[in-house]
């Protein structure tokens, strides 16, 4: 097996070494999430490459677990790469002019405002507002253990910050994650309007989030969805994407998600 020749051993050292880095950093943002855990993992799986590609060690496992090594190796990586097939489909959508709602899906909201994330789905929220003057946009999110308000409220006092009027902002503070971000807004809507259908409604969240958002939306209602996808800090897109492989695969064995 090639990759697990001598020669490439530096490979496998130096993608080590990138993981444990990356997953420092990963934590040192204080998101309050465990991803950084999945980059210690890719670190110990590539230290062990580099340990089995070192004095025919590899070539000394009985040849049925090599085998079966590669075999699952080779199935989570088809995994992986559908998935990001999937986020890089819906990963620069700019969505539709005149919207009649938008759904903010909300994310970590800190003592001094939003998150980092949080704000890039409000600033895009509210560039498109200003754009469209007749968008009705629903922040949605709980309260957490860790947030001193909920998501849907600190997201629409921060858009009112920014200038958009309060008659156009409506606050969810219920929803848990993604599935209740959008089907407690859309009940909303739905209360509102009578019914869904003949809607046209966006999803705005950050790029690596829109696929997952689009497809649970489409999948709880009769409107036309559509994606807004808002900025993301470059070097925290792997980390994202990564996880977001995650959810979808998390959505999918639940149901909730069709690709």
């Amino acid at each position: 097996m090639k990759f697990f020749k001598p020669k490439i051993r530096i490979l496998w050292l130096g993608l080590a070494v990138i993981c444990l880095l990356y997953s420092a950093m990963v934590y040192m943002v204080g998101s309050g999430t465990y991803s950084f855990t999945i980059w210690l993992a890719g670190s110990a799986f590539f230290a062990l490459c580099f340990f089995l590609s070192g004095k025919g060690r590899w070539m000394r496992i009985p040849k049925a677990l090599r085998y079966g090594a590669i075999a699952v190796i080779t199935a989570v990586a088809a995994v992986f790469l559908v998935c990001f097939i999937a986020i890089f489909s819906h990963f620069s959508d700019k969505g539709e002019e005149n919207l009649d709602y938008i759904i903010v899906l909300g994310a970590q909201m800190r003592s001094t405002g939003p998150s980092v994330v949080y704000r890039y789905r409000l600033e895009k929220a509210s560039e498109y507002l200003t754009e469209n003057g007749d968008t009705i946009c629903i922040t949605t999110g709980a309260k957490g253990v860790n947030e001193t308000v909920s998501e849907g409220v600190g997201g629409r006092d921060y858009l009112i910050s920014k200038g958009i009027s309060q008659d156009r902002l409506i606050a969810e503070d219920k929803s848990l994650d993604t599935d209740d971000n959008i089907s407690n807004a859309l009940a909303i809507i739905e209360d509102r309007e009578g019914s869904t259908e003949n809607l046209h409604i966006g999803i705005v969240t950050n790029g690596f989030h829109v696929f997952r958002g689009v497809h649970l939306a489409q999948k709880l209602t009769d409107a036309d969805i559509c994606g807004i996808a808002a900025y993301m800090e470059p070097q925290y897109v792997p980390n994202n994407v990564v996880r977001e492989c995650f959810g979808i695969l998390r959505d999918l064995k639940n149901g909730l998600l069709q690709l």
